[in-house]
């Protein structure tokens, strides 16, 4: 048996050999943190290490830093630095001009100067520690004073022609621009073309045509700089910098009841401009979704190309662009970047540009049946699709407005006198409501009561104004429309007893909506055959009608019955 004090000496030496190991450790960290602090470095052997326990090393004195949440101050302190110069700059321009301070040439070359010399400022201090942020501000004030300046000159002064002074205007934005692709910042290219958007139509004396040639350029400079990059705050800055003038020049031009048919052309290059941007950098996009939704902010121009131009040339604009943007969500799988969202966006987009188109070339008898022929298309050829059926939707509820407006409830209410163009618009628009109603309720994908009951609704009130419409056509205001009004009924209770034989051939478990709709519709036949049919029907036409309906009645009854006899 091994003795106790045996024992104790290997612990012993263990714990000197393990010491001594933990010695040298400290020892080693000891002269690597000399080495990286000191330069030149120097090496020197470790000291012997001797068996005594280990002396940890002091902890390195904390480095200071920049505590967070300040770098916002240098931050608003640039960009406030880059307003009030530019202002600056817009002031030199403008209001010296005005008061006749300094000579035109003293004034365009002291704003040519300063630009070209905060931008070479921003070069030399970009390349110093701590020096990005002041040198991102200093080129953006730099580059839209010079932007500027060409407009002063070709606007106010007048030394360049309008082709020369925008060609100018390009090279210079597009060249100090390429500074933001370079340094990778996009807040260089916001700080020049948020200052522009505001501050460029106090320099050109208001929003003129030729100022929105200059934003056009601007916007078309700009987007070289940002391929390859996934910047969404400069593709919003370029498509408000293209569409934001143009929208207040047409509403300018409309107050003054003006036409301005070049405006009609800028409207459709801004347009151009948001979708072939999107196009090339949509591959790059992280969030394709706020991407296709800032480009259709550059469409709006010509959805309002009405407001300043004939209104054929406006719906032409806006058929042109449908068919363009259902052009590009057909063929989305083949174009990168378009995937499901950007499509069911433009999609959408695309619905609302040609119910301007419509809205824009014809007036209410003609555009609701146009719209609810659109809604019968749509609802067939999509109706897989939730972004079709909404489209549908859309389409046929506007039309059905138009419909209610020009045939309201009145024309059925009371004997009501109309052209026979009129009368066709009613009996077209009746036929349309209900091919639509039937058709939207076919590409639903559930269809619960209120489906049915809507649908039954809707039938049951154009079948209704086709008929008095047509007997009074017929008939004259007398006995065409009590024979309208005894058509209308019978045909309500005709549609129950569709639902209900439609109902009876069903499954047990799918039989109540349809159960449900036909009795609704009863309801409403007998209601409107007791309420109204009585007492403003005359002779043969109450005695019809009440013949009729009751013997339907009677026939729905015992054929719904043997019907489920035979189907149990």
């Amino acid at each position: 048996m091994t003795q106790p004090h045996a024992v104790i000496a290997r612990i012993s030496a263990d714990v000197t050999a393990l010491n001594a190991y933990l010695g040298r450790v400290s020892a080693d960290l000891t002269e690597l943190q000399r080495m990286l602090s000191s330069a030149p470095p120097v090496y020197a052997p470790p000291a012997p290490v001797s068996p005594a326990p280990p002396q940890m090393p002091a902890p390195p004195a904390p480095v200071p830093s920049t505590p967070r949440g300040e770098g916002w101050i240098g931050k608003l302190l640039a960009v406030a630095g880059v307003a009030v110069t530019l202002i600056g700059v817009v002031l030199l321009l403008v209001l010296a001009a005005q008061a006749g301070i300094l000579r035109p040439e003293v004034r365009v070359a002291a704003g040519a100067v300063l630009a070209g010399a905060l931008v070479a400022a921003a070069h030399r201090l970009h390349s110093r520690q701590g020096g990005r942020t002041g040198a991102v501000a200093l080129a953006a004030t730099g580059v839209a004073a010079a932007y500027m300046d060409v407009i002063a000159v070709t606007t106010i002064y007048e030394w360049l022609p309008a082709p020369a002074g925008l060609i100018l205007a390009a090279l210079i934005g597009g060249g100090g621009l390429t500074l933001a692709r370079h340094w990778d910042a996009e807040s260089l290219g916001l700080l020049v073309l948020v200052p522009l958007l505001i501050l460029a139509p106090v320099v050109a004396g208001g929003v003129t045509l030729l100022l929105i040639a200059f934003m056009l350029a601007i916007s078309a400079a700009s987007l070289p700089v940002q391929l390859g990059r996934d910047w969404l705050g400069l593709h919003g800055a370029r498509t408000a910098a293209a569409s934001l003038p143009l929208l207040v020049a047409l509403v300018g031009v409309y107050f003054d009841d003006g036409r301005d048919p070049w405006l009609a052309g800028a409207c459709g290059i801004a347009a151009l401009l948001a979708f072939t941007g999107a196009l090339l950098l949509l591959p790059r996009t992280a969030n394709k979704s706020v991407m296709a939704v800032l480009t259709a902010g550059g469409v709006l121009p010509v959805l309002c190309a009405g407001l300043a131009v004939d209104r054929w040339a406006a719906a032409l604009m806006a058929a042109a662009l449908a068919a363009a943007l259902l052009a590009i969500v057909l063929a989305g799988d083949e174009l990168p970047g378009v995937d499901t969202e950007v499509r069911r966006i433009w999609s959408v987009l695309a619905a609302l540009s040609a119910l301007v188109g419509v809205l824009v070339a014809f007036d209410g008898r003609i555009a609701g049946p146009v719209l609810l022929v659109m809604a019968l298309l749509v609802a067939a050829t999509g109706r897989r699709s939730a972004v079709a059926r909404v489209c549908a939707f859309g389409f046929a509820a506007i039309g059905a407005a138009h419909y209610l407006y020009f045939s309201p409830p009145a024309a059925v209410m009371y004997p009501t006198e109309f052209t026979a163009a009129e009368g066709v618009s009613t009996l077209i628009g009746s036929v349309l409501v209900v091919a639509c109603a039937a058709t939207l309720m076919w590409a639903l994908p559930r269809r619960d009561f209120a489906a049915w009951a809507g649908t039954a609704l809707a039938c049951g009130y154009a079948v209704t104004q086709f008929t008095v419409t047509a007997g009074v056509l017929i008939g004259g205001t007398d006995g065409g429309f009590f024979a309208g009004h005894m058509a209308a009924t019978i045909f309500w209770i005709a549609l129950a007893a569709a639902l209900f034989a439609y109902a009876a051939r069903l499954p047990r478990a799918d039989r109540s909506l349809p159960i449900g709709a036909g009795l609704a519709v009863v309801a409403a036949a007998m209601a409107k055959l007791f309420l109204f049919d009585l007492g403003t029907l005359d002779g043969i036409f109450r005695v019809g009608v009440f013949i009729v309906v009751g013997l339907t009645l009677l026939g729905m009854g015992a054929g719904y019955a043997r019907l489920l006899e035979r189907r149990m």
